[in-house]
């Protein structure tokens, strides 16, 4: 749970998110793909992370960073409300349709009386693309992520960043104009292992909680991933149902290096 106190530095430490004295201031399978999953993964180890803003109790605090975010896992069971405690949105479990870990990314908290986070604001893995809810702080783990994936539609490339600085920039088959890759801000939501790794979605892919603008009645809404392709050579187009292909090896790389709760940025 997120504890903020004063002028403070945020750890992680055994689930707890504490801010000390000293510093200033989480459901649906690929549009291309019908992938099998992966067993659950363990979860990461708590790391220290970024500094935190003076705690007013009873306000919300920002947790947005150009270099740092965080995600948070559903334990057992967790609803999503528009605000703290009312207007349910949906209800989530601890594995979701694709029997993964149901991850949210997180943008910010509202503290209690304590200054302990006692909600979070949170990115949902649903229709509309953007959606955001509420959730209990009691009901999720938390924890920091320090890459960032970068989506430029009009380049088509794919850049990975740590802690805000490019470390590995790839090409990308992009939507066509009738099935565009929607632009916005999203996270990875899970993780998935295709049944077929020679298959047109390769042998991995990220799902992105973002849907196609147009493939509604796809299967679980349409959602967008980046995945393998056994066509490398349209890499560079617009041919996609509005997913992101890279080659093989790019995917793989990705599929290590980004967890759960990645921010994804999709511009044009």
């Amino acid at each position: 749970m997120l504890v903020v106190a004063g002028v403070v530095t945020v750890a992680l430490t055994l689930g707890l998110t504490q801010l000390r004295h000293g510093a200033s201031a989480a459901s649906a399978t690929p549009v291309e793909a019908a992938p099998t999953s992966p067993p659950p993964a363990a979860q990461p180890a708590k790391a220290r992370v970024a500094r935190g803003p003076v705690c007013t109790p009873g306000s919300a605090v920002s947790l947005a960073s150009g270099r740092l975010a965080y995600a948070v896992t559903v334990m057992n069971r967790a609803v999503a409300y528009r605000h703290p405690g009312r207007g349910r949105i949906a209800a989530f479990g601890r594995l979701n349709l694709n029997d993964v870990p149901t991850v949210f990314g997180v943008l910010g908290a509202r503290v209690d009386a304590s200054c302990q986070a006692a909600w979070y604001h949170v990115q949902l893995p649903l229709r509309p693309n953007g959606i955001t809810g509420w959730v209990r702080a009691s009901v999720v783990s938390e924890r920091a992520v320090a890459m960032r994936i970068v989506i430029d539609l009009s380049e088509r490339r794919v850049t990975l960043l740590r802690a805000g600085n490019p470390i590995f920039v790839v090409s990308a088959a992009i939507g066509s104009a009738a099935t565009p890759t929607p632009t916005g801000r999203y996270y990875v939501n899970q993780k998935l292992i295709p049944s077929d790794p020679w298959g047109a979605f390769g042998p991995a892919a990220i799902g992105i909680s973002a849907f196609s603008p147009v493939l509604k009645s796809w299967a679980q809404g349409g959602p967008i991933a980046i995945h393998g392709t056994n066509e490398a050579t349209l890499l560079g187009s617009a041919v996609s149902h509005g997913c992101i292909r890279v080659r093989n090896d790019d995917v793989l790389r990705l599929f290590k290096l980004a967890p759960t709760g990645t921010p994804v940025l999709i511009r044009m």
